[in-house]
């Protein structure tokens, strides 16, 4: 049993949810939507207090909710925060912390405008992206014959998450510790761009969600390695373009000395993943 699956069905409005943010509408700008996404950050649950310092965790979950909303071609704009403290965090932990929301705040030109904050045993975050989009990209929107590409390379996050489990250090460069967004490069795509979202749990897992909202399947280049595809914690784009613009989208990749993957072409049929599921 998916218990993610089955909580959100039985909970939520669907006609908000499946995506990487829920869209709503401006009553008073038509031509513009807000993108609210939200994710937690927990100790224990998503890092472990050895493998980071707290500059570190604070900028990497303010990091992965901003994913979010490039994924969806939007710009984050505010930032609501609600953070669960260890009692015994002295000034300069909380300092610390401080440090590293401010510094992507500041990097992506965004507001923090409230939240709440609590003692708690272990450190726990959990931050809402309040973000403008005048043409929001769906996972839906891919269609048979589109090219389906991602960015960057895949596979280390989960070589150096298994790294850490085994007491050994990383680099602080390590993709795991440190994602690298791709906001530059996508918002300048996102014109020839019919569906989108990015790799958090691993490519095949995302391949798995736009099969169902799209029901097609993969007709895959060439088979990818499972420490590939079921590496989770990317932070890449994962999105289809009509075949027509795939030397524009190329061009781009170039200008932004970034590495563009190609690597399927979408078709009738369905997808199913095999990695082991990690939610729950």
């Amino acid at each position: 049993m998916n218990k993610e699956n089955y909580f959100i069905k039985k909970i939520t409005n669907n006609n908000y949810i499946g995506d990487d943010g829920a869209v709503i509408t401006n009553r008073l700008k038509s031509n513009e939507s807000y993108i609210y996404s939200s994710d937690g950050f927990f100790q224990d649950v998503h890092f472990k207090k050895e493998w980071m310092s707290l500059k570190q965790i604070a900028i990497k979950s303010m990091l992965v909710n901003i994913s979010d909303a490039i994924a969806m071609n939007a710009l984050p704009k505010y930032a609501l925060l609600t953070i669960a403290i260890p009692k015994e965090y002295s000034k300069k932990d909380l300092k610390e912390l401080v440090n590293g929301f401010k510094k992507i705040a500041k990097k992506f030109d965004i507001d923090i405008i409230g939240g709440d904050t609590l003692a708690n045993t272990k450190l726990d975050i959990s931050i809402t992206i309040i973000s403008v989009s005048s043409n929001p990209i769906y996972r839906s929107g891919t269609k048979v014959g589109d090219l389906i590409c991602h960015t960057g390379e895949l596979g280390t996050s989960k070589r150096d998450l298994e790294k850490l489990f085994k007491g050994k250090k990383v680099s602080k460069k390590s993709r795991f510790i440190n994602p690298i967004l791709r906001d530059k490069f996508f918002y300048e795509i996102s014109p020839y761009v019919n569906s989108a979202l990015d790799i958090s749990d691993g490519l095949f897992f995302e391949l798995e969600r736009l099969s169902k909202m799209n029901n097609i399947g993969f007709d895959f280049k060439n088979k990818i390695k499972s420490k590939i595809g079921c590496s989770g914690e990317e932070y890449e784009m994962l999105f289809s373009i009509n075949p027509k613009y795939k030397n524009k989208v190329l061009k781009i990749a170039k200008k932004y000395k970034l590495k563009l993957n190609i690597f399927a072409t979408a078709k009738k049929g369905k997808y199913k993943n095999k990695c082991k599921g990690h939610h729950f």
